[in-house]
């Protein structure tokens, strides 16, 4: 906590019960001097109830004689355990009423310009629901015929700079989402159309290939194109070359 609650009714409080100074006070409830002097003379806070710091625990006693001694002191907000780490709930981004009626315009240009930006992102921009965008994303919005894309930065829903940041952060997402395989392997990957007009592979001959069967072709049986399968006594049983009959006629 920064500043006391009830600021402008601690101020009041202190202006009555207190010679503390209007500089010390204005410091302490974050209000400007002429206010605080304002509040002394009934021109400010008229009809204010004053809030007592000492019994809300948020001065000590000691803290107002203090600064009631030494017009250079500043008052200090008294140290509060329950409020250590509690932080403001943020909600949705308020939107004035005569803005309203500007956000599907603002919702349908996002969607058609920047279709990277989540439902999320964009109901945090512009202040809407997902179930707008979601009925815009899909034209089942009830006036999506008399819609017409504005920019939210014309129509004042958002600043240009929040704009800027929501794009460049939903393309960073995008483009890290997208990063599944290298370079190289982009350029190995080739279209359906190229690996059809492709020549086909040529097959790799087997070892036995064209030996399991043979025609023969001898005069008895020429025109007949008969195959038979070779067994294994065939392989053992081939007729001699002329080099074999020379070496058994010198032998």
């Amino acid at each position: 906590m920064s500043k006391p609650i009830m600021a402008k009714a601690t101020a009041v409080w202190l202006v009555d019960n207190t010679t503390i100074s209007f500089k010390q006070i204005a410091d302490f409830c974050e209000l400007h001097e002429l206010e605080v002097q304002g509040i002394a003379d009934g021109e400010v806070a008229v009809g204010v109830k004053g809030f007592d710091p000492v019994t809300n625990n948020q001065l000590t006693q000691d803290e107002i004689d203090t600064a009631e001694k030494n017009p250079q002191h500043k008052l200090k907000l008294k140290f509060n355990a329950a409020a250590v780490g509690e932080e403001k709930r943020r909600g949705p981004r308020y939107t004035p009423l005569s803005k309203r009626q500007d956000r599907p315009a603002s919702i349908l240009w996002l969607v058609k310009f920047h279709p990277e930006l989540t439902d999320g992102q964009i109901s945090k921009l512009v202040g809407t629901t997902k179930p707008t965008i979601q009925s815009i994303r899909e034209r089942s919005h009830w006036n999506i015929a008399n819609i017409q894309p504005i920019d939210p930065v014309a129509l004042g829903l958002c600043k240009q700079s929040e704009l800027d940041a929501i794009v460049q952060k939903a393309a960073a997402k995008n483009a890290k989402a997208g990063e599944v395989m290298s370079d190289e392997e982009r350029r190995k990957l080739v279209s359906t159309e190229q690996s059809l007009d492709g020549d086909a592979e040529p097959k790799m001959p087997t070892a036995i290939s064209g030996l399991e069967t043979f025609t023969l072709g001898d005069g008895h049986d020429e025109g007949r194109g008969r195959e038979d399968v070779l067994d294994a006594d065939s392989f053992f049983n081939l007729p001699a070359s002329d080099d074999d009959e020379d070496k058994d006629k010198g032998a």
